[in-house]
């Protein structure tokens, strides 16, 4: 008897303090979810903002090292120099980072034609993006393990910077076009190859991420009139898409997240369903964000030193464009608008020069993310 006593309460003190430690647990990552008290104003991009965030690319853009080329080897002929196989997008320490830094600039210029440093902003956009830059850049495509290269992150930036650029009325741009064309016919075919053969989205919050490979590409088809890529997009992101329900944004963000992979599923959906469809839509599969006290704790950065870690700043700012979007187009979702100024005003003062971790690509985020507040038309 006294030994089956013994058990008992050896049993009862185990199960306290499992009980005890799970609470600890519970409430300390409770803590890790707090929203950290930042201005809910309307961020504006003003032009001191722009100098400063177009230096960033500026400074990166022909910037050939450090670098992470994600090259499959083929034979000792692919091991050459990140200039010598991406001749125009060789800078910001990897092909998609410098996509997206080109479009930066574009997008700075067309917006602040006297932006700081502005003839030596267009002198390296015509150095990089030149024909023969760009013939390169194909070839690399063409080669025998090269034919996933980028997708479709860096894919859906290019199509972007193509947009942007087509969109920008200046002498410049109509030249820069002209000699990315065959790069972006090159990326659009690209896309109705691929989409077919997709089964499933990937719903990551890293590049592979669909929604968000969908939703530039989207853009792009929808500015360039192409009606065949906008159909095919328009179908893949309702098979995949159509009847999904609760979406799990309380499990977001992951480790090293810079997509929201609820939100960017949103913001695709947003674009191709009509308003009343949309909203039905929505209802069903982010139903908290209709509650106008609704919060989401911004995504908290512990070391912006570290590349992967951070993430996190491009988390907030990726989170702001989806949730602009919305708001922008649905009143009844203007609170929306306080949670994105948050998420941005918290990392924004972060993306600072001496973190190239960060500011070799921090910055792209930053001004698609004030685009969408001020709900920009590029036409």
């Amino acid at each position: 008897m006294r030994k089956i006593s013994y058990l008992i309460m050896l049993c009862l003190f185990v199960q306290c303090q499992t009980t005890e430690k799970t609470e600890k647990a519970v409430q300390e990552t409770s803590k890790t979810d707090e929203i950290v008290k930042v201005s809910g104003e309307i961020v504006k991009l003003s032009s001191a903002e722009a100098s400063r965030l177009a230096a960033l690319p500026l400074h990166c853009i022909q910037e050939e090292y450090p670098n992470k080329l994600n090259q499959t080897i083929g034979s000792g002929e692919d091991l050459q120099s990140p200039k010598a196989l991406h001749p125009a997008f060789y800078g910001c320490f990897d092909w998609h980072s410098s996509v997206h830094g080109h479009w930066s600039l574009v997008t700075l210029l067309k917006q602040f034609p006297d932006l700081e440093n502005s003839a030596e902003i267009r002198e390296k956009l015509a150095q990089n993006i030149s024909k023969q830059n760009i013939e390169t850049e194909i070839l690399y495509f063409k080669g025998k393990y090269s034919k996933s290269f980028e997708r479709t992150y860096g894919w859906a930036w290019l199509l972007k910077l193509a947009e942007e650029l087509h969109t920008w009325n200046d002498p410049l741009a109509r030249e820069l076009e002209t000699n990315l064309q065959p790069l972006t016919d090159l990326i659009v075919q690209g896309y109705v190859n691929f989409l077919p053969k997709l089964n499933y989205p990937i719903r990551v919050g890293e590049h592979t991420n669909t929604a968000f490979g969908l939703t530039f590409a989207y853009d792009y088809a929808k500015t360039l009139e192409n009606t065949a890529l906008a159909n095919l997009i328009e179908n893949s992101a309702k098979k995949f898409y159509l009847n999904d329900e609760n979406c799990p944004i309380t499990w977001e963000p992951s480790g090293f997240d810079f997509l929201s992979p609820c939100l960017e599923e949103a913001d695709i959906m947003r674009r191709i369903l009509g308003k009343d469809e949309f909203k039905t839509w929505l209802h069903k599969f982010l139903p908290q964000l209709a509650n106008k006290d609704f919060q989401l704790a911004q995504g908290k950065v512990s070391d912006r030193k570290d590349g992967k870690l951070v993430h996190l700043d491009g988390v907030n700012f990726s989170r702001a464009w989806c949730l602009y979007g919305i708001a922008n187009q649905f009143p009844e979702y203007a609170h929306l608008k306080k949670v994105a100024n948050e998420h941005i005003n918290y990392s924004l003062p972060s993306i600072v020069d001496d973190n190239y971790s960060g500011t070799h690509w921090l910055g792209s985020f930053a001004i698609y993310a004030l685009n969408t507040a001020a709900n920009v038309q590029m036409d």
